[in-house]
This record gives structure tokens, sequence and C-alpha cells, in this order.
């Protein structure tokens, strides 16, 4: 029997909403600042509006590595987003501790793959005891419910 209580997935989904609500301004600032870059170093700025737009690679790797960095922040910092704070929902390592970077970097990877195959690895934790996610298992990570304070 494990030592905290796993968050019902409700919980789980509204700090994802209100996380993505704060994310993505900051990948379309990243975005913005790497079109600034990028029309800068190639002098296009006054080509045609389709010689001036990024390649559509370099968007979506600067949107990952954004949220990546967004949530390896915060994890490493007090194991909790914004919306994890909100929901009272902690990340730790399986044996109770803070999370390391690797782990931290190991479930942002996990959690695409977990994704990338139509979700099935974050609605594992409705058959998991312990509430836990596929990324969860190879990161050595789970979420804990916080007590009301």
């Amino acid at each position: 029997m494990p030592d905290y209580i796993s968050p019902p997935l409700w919980r789980r989904l509204g700090a994802l909403i209100y996380d993505t609500c704060l994310v993505l301004p900051l990948v379309m600032l990243s975005v913005a600042i790497a079109m600034g870059v990028y029309l800068a170093i190639t002098g296009r700025a006054d080509a045609s509006m389709e010689q001036q737009m990024l390649p559509p690679v370099l968007v979506r790797v600067l949107s990952l590595a954004t949220v990546a960095l967004f949530y390896c922040v915060f994890w490493l910092k007090k194991g909790q987003t914004l919306g994890m704070q909100a929901w009272r929902i902690r990340l730790r390592s399986s044996d109770g501790t803070r999370v390391t970077a690797g782990q931290a970097l190991l479930r942002c990877l996990g959690a695409c793959i977990s994704l990338a195959i139509g979700g099935m690895g974050f609605w594992w934790c409705l058959f998991d005891r312990r509430g836990r996610y596929w990324h969860d298992y190879w990161s050595g990570t789970e979420l804990e419910l916080l007590p009301k304070t």
C-alpha cells in the first residue's frame, strides 16, 4: 500500500488545463523571438510573407522544447507547476524524494510517447492501482494529492 494518495483524473485534467493556459503564451513568445532572430540572420524582413516563415520543423522543436522547459523548471523547483499547485498535486520520485533533472527530462520524453500512441500512457492511470502513468514508470516518478492546508 502506498504512503500517499494519488490524485483523481479530474484533478489531473484541471491542472493540465490550467498549465496549458500558462504555457501557450510562452510557446508563442519563444516562436516570435525565434522569428525575429531568423529574420535578422537571413535578412528576409522585406521578403514575401512565405519567405519570412520559420521552417515548420523548427517551430515544432521550439514549441516542444518550451513546453518541456516549462514543466522541468517547475518540477525541479517545487515538484509542482502552477496548475498542480492550484489543484494540490505534487510530482515526486517513487521513493518519496524530490525529482531529479534526469527524471524530469525522462518524464517529459515519456509523456510525448504516451501521447503519441493515442494517449494510452495517460489513460493507464485509470487501471493502475497506484494511479501512475506509463511515463511515471519509465521515470521513477508519481503524482501525489496534497492535503488541504
